[in-house]
């Protein structure tokens, strides 16, 4: 094929602003192709003993850490993430698959003592599902969509974002090399507004999971409305880091810019809202401010590199637009070329148009509270409910303070979101259904009742 260069996928580094790759864009057509692939390998691929299945996706995931230092350089130069963080990822990304390989012969259904008889249930993989997966943790929500709905003995077709789609379409080339049959893995790369949309729309998809923003997140559920499909949402967030003034405050101010800055904020369990009890609101923000200071930004491709730039020089305008001048606190960035944006802390109130948009960029807007009520009140003032944070070092506050807020997934004395073996998915417009654990397996599959009369 000749590509087209006035219609190519141009993937961009965005530290150097360099055209890395130009792939030609995937079509209807394209798609097509690729959904029919799927329905035809379907058959089979639901056939393959569970222990065969099990060992292919551990097979995969070996070729994933053989070749994990080539995937996390692709992803680096591709995403702009540091390059230790495309490493983490990346070893993330076989710790899926072993757990899904693992997850096989375990996902099973049950008898139900009945009258008359007796009742079972049977776990029945859905068919051809269609996974979209968003620019900043590609190859990362790629394995975290394509583990279960293997798992459950389904066939995909994989939708990366334009702007990256170098790992997705690595790791399908992986798959084929560690033995799943052709068709079962299937990746398109192209526009989502023809592929994505194709995608929601064909009547052979059986379901699509989706992470991406919520404003896109409604378009999938209208289009996937006129089929019925089976719909998995992970959409935006805002989420709070609360910090009382129990609290080991230098500790939660020395991990709160990997929290915000992490991934250059292009993160839905960005930690943004830092909610600060008043009593300790200044003593912290200037712990705040000098743990900021020192997050390292500078070359993705450096091991010291905490944070990269933005994905684009557009979404750098976007991020730009909430920050009027007020910051308290902006750091320094390199020399252009790149899509730099400085670490920046902005004080609020939680009316406060940065305080209430997900800005996906490096800025911090922190708000005081008053007591425990305030706190979970302002916390929950939001449309979101993805993820979050309690600092404190009362156990029964901590308890109380978890299941007041309505967010998925909180840490407690700690800022991480995301763990294999449990459980990842938001509350109101942050979406629903399960990411990850085995709660994940229960979304690319269905319950069939069969009753037999003795």
């Amino acid at each position: 094929m000749v590509l087209n260069r006035a219609m190519a996928l141009r993937v961009v580094n965005p530290a150097t602003e360099e055209t890395i790759a130009e792939l030609e864009p995937a079509g209807i057509e394209e798609t097509d192709a690729a959904v029919a692939a799927a329905r035809a390998a379907f058959p089979a691929w639901r056939a393959v003993m569970p222990a065969d299945r099990a060992r292919l996706l551990r097979r995969l995931a070996a070729l994933i850490e053989e070749h994990g230092e080539e995937l996390a350089v692709l992803e680096t130069r591709n995403v702009g993430k540091p390059i230790s963080d495309s490493r983490a990822e990346v070893a993330m990304v076989a710790d899926v698959f072993h757990f899904y390989a693992g997850a096989v012969d375990k996902h099973f259904g049950e008898t139900i003592p009945v009258a008359a008889g007796v009742d079972l249930t049977f776990r029945e993989p859905l068919g051809v599902v269609g996974l979209i997966v968003p620019w900043n943790f590609p190859i990362a929500i790629s394995s975290w969509k394509l583990g279960p709905a293997l798992a459950c003995g389904n066939t995909v077709v994989l939708k990366p974002a334009e702007l990256t789609p170098l790992t997705a379409v690595r790791l399908g080339k992986l798959a084929l090399e560690a033995g799943l049959p052709e068709g079962v893995v299937n990746v398109v790369a192209g526009p989502g507004n023809v592929v994505g949309r194709r995608l929601v729309e064909h009547p052979d998809v059986a379901k699509i999971g989706f992470t991406g923003s919520t404003e896109v997140g409604r378009s999938v559920m209208e289009g996937a409305a006129a089929t019925i499909k089976r719909v998995t949402l992970e959409l935006g967030g805002k989420s709070a880091n609360v910090v009382f003034a129990d609290a080991d405050l230098e500790r939660a101010a020395a991990l709160a810019p990997a929290a915000v800055f992490g991934n250059a904020g292009q993160d839905c369990c960005a930690r943004s809202r830092i909610l600060v009890e008043r009593s300790a609101y200044d003593r912290f923000l200037d712990l705040l401010v000098d743990a900021t200071r020192a997050f390292s930004l500078g070359d993705p491709e450096d091991d010291a590199t905490q944070m990269g730039p933005l994905i684009s020089a557009a979404h750098r305008d976007r991020v730009s637009s909430y920050v009027d001048g007020d910051a308290i606190f902006a750091g320094d960035t390199p020399a252009a070329p790149g899509f730099w944006f400085p670490c920046t802390i902005v004080e609020a109130s939680n009316d406060d148009r940065v305080a209430r948009e997900e800005v996906f960029g490096p800025v911090a807007a922190v708000i005081p509270f008053e007591d425990e009520a305030d706190a979970i009140r302002i916390a929950n003032d939001t449309p979101y409910g993805l993820s979050g944070s309690i600092w404190t070092e009362n156990g029964a506050r901590a308890l109380r303070v978890a299941r007041g807020l309505e967010t998925g997934v909180l840490s407690v004395n700690a800022n991480t979101s995301v763990r294999v073996q449990t459980p990842f998915g938001g509350f109101k417009q942050s979406g629903f259904g399960r990411e990850l654990g085995m709660h994940a397996l229960e979304g690319y599959s269905e319950v069939k009742n069969v009753f037999i009369a003795t």
